[in-house]
């Protein structure tokens, strides 16, 4: 029986071992120019009439009007970006570096997005709907799942030397955010329910600020 040369079998497997550093560069890529366009909609998709109250109401009211079409738009590209993180971590990961149970929760985040595209939220004062309260149980979902997803993911980094640089980074964002998320849902004991639109943004600018870190990361490795 003839055996295949153990050069060529270096050489197969650093191949593969390219070929995934290359796919996990893409898909970084994808998630960094996904950020930068959520970002551009959000902003204009809040300059648009009816003019929400950023520092009251809630990101997703602004998929609610004559131009809620851009933050359904909006959702879906966190979704997509979201899992395009997802599948590079999967790649560029070893097995004592990654926390499946934090890909998991991050892989409900995603869905999450896509779902609230689906179920637009209540504005405040409506009568209350059936893809109103769709909404806001998928969005409570989501929010924990990302916020503790992140944490996870984050503290496994410290078990692969490729990950160590990056790690305190993500572990400090990944904790604001837990923070962050805590100030959101019981903001209205602590007499913050007047900026609960500001609390939210800050909850969601720091989940995507951690994706954003991760990527750059993945495209640098």
């Amino acid at each position: 029986m003839q055996h295949m040369p153990e050069n060529t079998d270096n050489a197969v497997l650093l191949s593969a071992d390219a070929q995934g550093k290359q796919q996990g560069a893409t898909l970084a890529l994808i998630t960094i120019i996904g950020i930068v366009l959520y970002v551009i909609i959000d902003v204009i998709a809040q300059l648009l009439p009816p003019h929400y109250n950023a520092i009251t109401q809630a990101e997703s009211d602004l998929a609610v009007g004559p131009y809620g079409f851009l933050m359904a738009i909006n959702f879906v590209i966190r979704g997509l970006l979201s899992l395009a993180l997802l599948i590079a971590l999967t790649r560029a990961t070893t097995k004592e570096g990654r926390s499946q149970f934090g890909l998991i929760l991050l892989g409900r985040w995603a869905v999450g997005a896509f779902l609230l595209a689906l179920f637009p939220t209540d504005l405040a004062g409506q009568k209350p709907t059936l893809h109103g309260l769709i909404h806001l149980l998928v969005a409570f979902i989501a929010f924990i799942c990302v916020a503790l997803g992140e944490l996870l993911l984050s503290l496994r980094f410290a078990a692969d030397e490729r990950w160590q640089a990056v790690r305190n980074l993500t572990v400090t964002i990944a904790f604001l955010t837990l923070i962050a998320l805590f100030l959101l849902f019981f903001g209205t004991f602590a007499g913050l329910n007047g900026i609960g639109g500001l609390l939210e943004r800050l909850f969601l600018g720091l989940a995507l600020l951690w994706i954003l870190v991760v990527a750059v990361h993945l495209r640098a490795m």
